[in-house]
């Protein structure tokens, strides 16, 4: 269940979450804000607004938007209840709701809203694709999803018609996790996401939103939540997309975001996989010819990777290699912080780090970031 109380929030939680409900107050303009008040957000809300408002470093319509609120905690307040009233949660960066992977990229928001139970650190891959594909593509872009979510994989997508929505249905279908970042608040659900949030709530789903209660989605909120579908993953897998799909904004999140980006080949005459052809072709993506591409592109690999502590590849690993994995995390660590926390010489840790990577138990990153699968 989502924990919706309201006094479970620090002040400076609470002020940031009031901050970030008023509308064109981005990260940056966050972080302006935060060096006005001496590196403390909730110093802002120990007195009125009118009080700092003049001299804060804000953008004119900010500014205009502000001067109507009394105080930031009777703004925070009224967040909260309207969160409470549809059972939506906030997380904050650093907390066990707010994925990890998202929290590492530069745009990130420092807060995300969220209807579902988010579950454990899981390897994710984001598929995604037109909302008009071509007839009978459906249906293999479901069984697709299914055979990804099969292997342990999260698919993570934007719950809009087509493609996503069908990558979503093929999670459910084999009982794996899938999360949907929407273009609308959690409150602003469209009919057709209304309908599909009671089958993510009942088996293990997850809506995720950066938008305030109440706010619609428009052109401008789709494009944006993109980099968050991208983010939030490990790799990128755009099944299906036109020359102008929206998809390939999804894409170029991904490439920005260093993770890797794949894309499903489609016949040249078929207009439809025009945007997917063209991504292979300018070398932005590389092909995936099978669901084994998709687990290799997020470093898992099913058939070798066992549960540390269960099953013989875990038994016949050395000593050294058992080591190296505790001190490993879902987030990269170079070889030296390895190294610093491990009792390890150089020559050994490199031995165990690829006697880990070979038993599929560790991915190595560029620049030699090594992380836990």
């Amino acid at each position: 269940m989502v924990d919706v109380t309201t006094d479970k929030h620090t002040a400076e939680q609470r002020t940031l979450l009031a901050l970030w409900a008023v509308p064109g107050l981005g990260p940056r303009t966050l972080g302006n804000l935060r060096a006005f008040a001496g590196g403390s957000l909730a110093r802002l809300a120990a007195c009125p607004v009118k009080d700092w408002l003049v001299e804060a470093p804000l953008p004119m319509p900010v500014r205009r938007r502000l001067a109507e609120v009394p105080e930031l905690g009777f703004l925070a307040d009224r967040v909260l209840e309207r969160c409470a009233a549809v059972a939506m949660g906030v997380a904050f960066q650093g907390e066990p709701a707010y994925p990890a992977r998202l929290a590492e990229t530069e745009d990130a928001p420092p807060l995300l809203f969220y209807r579902g139970q988010v579950g454990p650190p899981r390897r994710r891959v984001a598929m995604v694709g037109s909302r008009h594909p071509d007839q009978g593509f459906l249906p293999f872009a479901r069984s697709f999803a299914r055979q990804v979510a099969e292997g342990g994989v999260g698919v993570v997508s934007g719950a809009a018609a087509g493609v996503d929505r069908a990558c979503h249905w093929g999670a459910l279908d084999a009982g794996g996790e899938t999360w949907a970042f929407l273009g609308s608040a959690l409150d602003a659900l469209d009919p057709a996401q209304a309908k599909l949030l009671p089958h993510f709530l009942a088996r293990g789903g997850v809506f995720f939103s950066e938008l305030p209660p109440g706010v619609r989605a428009s052109t401008t909120t789709f494009p944006r939540r993109n980099r968050l579908i991208a983010g939030a993953s490990d790799a990128v897998l755009i099944l299906r997309a036109g020359a102008a799909s929206g998809s390939l904004y999804t894409a170029e999140a991904g490439r920005a975001q260093g993770r890797p980006v794949l894309a499903l080949p489609g016949d040249v005459m078929n207009e439809g996989a025009a945007g997917c052809n063209a991504l292979i072709r300018d070398g932005h993506a590389r092909a995936c010819l099978s669901v084994h591409e998709v687990w290799r592109a997020v470093g898992f690999h099913p058939e070798r990777s066992v549960p540390p502590g269960e099953g013989s590849s875990w038994d016949e690993l050395s000593v050294e290699a058992r080591g190296a994995y505790q001190v490993l995390d879902r987030v990269p660590r170079s070889f030296d912080e390895v190294l610093a926390g491990s009792q390890l010489s150089p020559a050994a840790l490199s031995s165990a780090l690829v006697e880990l990577e070979l038993s599929g138990l560790v991915i190595q990153h560029p620049g030699r970031l090594f992380e836990k699968v």
